[in-house]
């Protein structure tokens, strides 16, 4: 098993399952990677945690809830969660 950090692409697909998960009619390819997820997909505070609790779950990351709002955007979660240190999702 290697220690290398997971590809941005690896991220991304984990970040879409996630996503889906919560929002299961959500179209990965029509996600704007800088605008917020919330928005773009009218997430409710209940289906934001859980699709932080799944990101944390699948990559092995802590994410304080003070770190919330770097997972605004695709592009802000990818960049969060490889900063801190994700693996590759099993």
């Amino acid at each position: 098993m290697s220690d290398a950090p997971p590809k941005e692409a690896d991220v991304r697909a984990a970040i879409l399952r996630a996503l889906h998960r919560v929002a299961p009619e959500v179209d990965p390819a029509s996600l704007r990677p800088d605008v917020s997820l919330r928005d773009q997909i009218d997430l409710d505070s209940m289906d934001f945690l859980n699709f932080v609790i799944g990101l944390a779950e699948s990559l092995g990351v802590q994410i304080p809830e003070v770190d919330y709002a770097q997972l605004a955007t695709l592009d802000g979660s990818v960049a969060y969660l490889i900063a801190h240190g994700a693996r590759a999702a099993s």
